[in-house]
């Protein structure tokens, strides 16, 4: 059974990179647990991790509720960069 706080982690909403999160965990999986070989995927997890909290950080600076926006709306987000 899960705790709620990996039920969160589950979330699409609340977790912006569970993708990148799942991707990593399968690469350790594969590997053996070889960090170096899994380089890429924590990188992108870095990433995704650092983007989505910047756009957190200006939500809540300017008011905006959810400070995380819904899947939906990110999706949106990342739509519009390209």
């Amino acid at each position: 059974r899960m705790s709620r706080h990996a039920k969160k982690l589950r979330d699409h909403d609340i977790n912006p990179c569970l993708v990148e999160t799942d991707a990593t965990t399968k690469c350790m999986d594969d590997n053996n647990y070889n960090k170096d070989l899994c380089a890429d995927y924590f990188l992108k997890y870095k990433n995704c991790r650092k983007f989505w909290h910047e756009i957190m950080m200006q939500r809540k600076r300017n008011g905006v509720k959810p400070e995380m926006p819904p899947a939906e709306e990110r999706k949106k987000i990342l739509e519009s960069m390209g």
